[in-house]
């Protein structure tokens, strides 16, 4: 093996490792078999593979809430939205909550909306309450329907994923897991996302 190779095996390696250690596997997300084609990478390049996430597709999509109220992905239009995907159990999601927390605190009155759904199972969803005391999340945890995370986590169902998308309901950034770099990609996206005209 060539030095070079040997330099761009060690980068590859070391990249799995941190994935892996920067997300967790949610293996109790309901996924097709099916593989989701993958589209190019928006403006940012981002590292992971993006679902192609057409607006007409996921309009209809969403999530339910604790106290029962079902929230359609239409209904954020002019918003910029995050769609947290978590479980209480999952360390790297816990990590990433604080750095949501100050997303929504300072660009609320701006037009950013954070969405928290929980993807950590059944039994999962009776810890939420206590998660959301412990943590002190002001922003919604909701529970999303299972046609939007086939839709969105069919081709990677690790989580933290979070999903950015601009005022006009386009995905312009998905992270996977939670690490300083994912951070700033997130609050570049939303900046970004925030500046643009409102559609």
């Amino acid at each position: 093996m060539t030095r070079q190779k040997y330099k761009i095996f060690l980068a590859a390696a070391l990249t799995g490792c941190l994935l892996l250690f920067a997300s967790c596997n949610a293996t109790d997300v309901k996924v097709s078999e099916k593989k989701t084609p993958v589209i190019s990478a928006p403006p940012g390049n981002t590292t992971y593979p993006m679902p192609p996430i057409e607006t007409a597709s996921i309009n209809s999509m969403g999530w339910t809430v604790a106290d029962g109220k079902h929230s359609l992905f239409s209904e954020y239009k002019g918003k910029v939205l995050i769609l947290d995907y978590y479980a209480t159990w999952c360390n790297p999601c816990r990590k990433s909550v604080p750095h949501l927390i100050e997303l929504q605190k300072k660009h609320g009155d701006e037009g950013l909306q954070v969405i928290g759904l929980n993807v950590g199972g059944p039994e999962d969803l009776e810890r939420v309450p206590g998660f959301a005391r412990e943590l002190s999340i002001q922003y919604p945890l909701a529970v999303p329907d299972e046609d939007l995370v086939e839709f969105m986590l069919s081709d990677n169902s690790s989580i933290p994923q979070t999903f950015v998308f601009d005022r006009k309901g386009l995905l312009v950034e998905r992270v996977i897991g939670f690490s300083p770099v994912v951070a700033a990609r997130i609050d570049a996206a939303v900046e970004s996302a925030l500046k643009a005209s409102t559609p």
